[in-house]
């Protein structure tokens, strides 16, 4: 719905920056894992090396090439996703919350500064601005997600978090719905809203061309931590989703608002 919206002269670079982006995903989590993983994406890193050196072989290169050029788009943005696809391959846990943003510093928020190099807008301001919008939305899935990371091996949720509502790792391993996890996804909901509420003057500081799209990031993110709250916190029992009439009704609020 988001690139129905985008010029059509946008379109082919917004493709081109996501396949590149679901290359690096299935790289990391669609192989054997570990080792092999990890040996794919310094492969997957040489070929963006080669393509920033003007050597693109790769089909996905190829076409990301005349994205790069374009936009003026620096290496850093795609350099820092291979960091975090390769860091899920060696932690699967994380300390505080402090940690865990570190972690989505590589995994979402590059995303959103590449958003703003495509609407020729990025700089430090805007990009801090995006870099909440994203890694509230990285959160939000993550929330989503409790039972489908830990049947993967990987707990998102804060392990000072976690003692502090007074949940331990055994209880992950029953899914067990609780207080002390209602607890715990009350604060982690809460903080996720934070980071939205941070990142919303963004979109008055994008040109038309993207603003649609970014009000739909910060719209879409909000739209998972209350379909959370609607199930009552219980992401054990069921994964929250987003039914499509109320994707048809952001794509509306956000237009209203643009």
């Amino acid at each position: 719905m988001a690139s129905w919206l985008l010029p059509a002269e946008l379109r082919p670079h917004f493709c081109n920056i996501y396949a590149y982006c679901r290359w690096s995903d299935d790289l990391a989590d669609e192989t054997a894992g570990g080792k092999q993983s990890l040996e794919l994406l310094d492969w997957w890193q040489s070929q963006l090396e080669d393509c920033y050196r003007g050597v693109a072989t790769h089909p996905v290169f190829v076409a990301l090439a005349e994205t790069i050029r374009e936009f003026e788009i620096p290496i850093e943005p795609f350099r820092d996703l291979l960091v975090a696809f390769r860091q899920d391959q060696t932690c699967t846990r994380y300390e505080t919350f402090e940690e865990l943003l570190g972690y989505c510093h590589n995994s979402a928020d590059p995303v959103g500064r590449l958003v703003l190099y495509l609407g020729r807008c990025h700089d430090e301001e805007r990009g801090r601005l995006a870099d909440s919008v994203c890694t509230g939305l990285q959160l939000a899935n993550f929330w989503q997600d409790v039972a489908r990371d830990y049947n993967r091996g990987r707990i998102y949720l804060p392990q000072e978090s976690c003692r502090a509502a007074g949940y331990d790792e055994a209880m992950f391993a029953r899914h067990e719905f609780n207080p002390q996890f209602r607890q715990l996804m009350v604060g982690e909901v809460e903080r996720a809203e934070s980071l939205f509420d941070a990142g919303q003057p963004l979109v008055a500081l994008v040109p038309a061309v993207i603003r649609i799209d970014v009000q739909l990031f910060i719209d879409g993110g909000r739209a998972v931590l209350n379909a959370i709250r609607k199930i009552d916190y219980n992401v054990w029992r069921r994964r929250s989703v987003v039914s499509k009439w109320k994707k048809f009704m952001l794509l509306v609020r956000a237009w209203q608002k643009s």
